[in-house]
């Protein structure tokens, strides 16, 4: 059973449209996921850096960044910042500084990929603070 020029001009323009609209969806989801939303500094006390993922082997860390200081009347409440690194350079610098004060520079993105890392926030840069 042959199928007549008018049906395969149909599967054709329906192929046509369902490539161009997985175009576009792969165009837009790659400039989501590479959009700086905001950059910037942390400093803090670098508490945790490793590499983890079941499938997409990431780094990942956390920053302690304090709490509220020595103001009377309030409790010193550590505040955690959780952080992704893309970058081995950095990552390798990063792997030996537990418990070291640091400054990172980061930036973050609308929305991660999954292989990238568990977090909006990417280091791209790390200074040891002496003190």
């Amino acid at each position: 059973m042959a199928m007549s020029n008018e049906g395969k001009s149909k599967l054709r323009k329906w192929g046509l449209i369902l490539v161009l609209i997985l175009v576009v969806v792969v165009v837009i989801t790659l400039l989501i996921s590479n959009f700086t939303y905001s950059e910037g500094n942390r400093a803090g006390v670098l508490i945790k850096f490793s590499k983890k993922g079941y499938i997409f082997k990431t780094y990942e860390g956390e920053l302690n960044v304090g709490g509220m200081g020595n103001i009377p009347g309030t409790a010193q409440a550590n505040q955690i910042w959780l952080f992704s690194v893309t970058n081995q350079t950095v990552a390798d610098s990063l792997m030996n500084m537990e418990g070291r004060r640091v400054s990172l520079h980061y930036r973050q993105v609308l929305k991660n990929m999954v292989w990238e890392g568990e977090t909006d926030y990417f280091v791209d840069g790390v200074k040891k603070i002496t003190e």
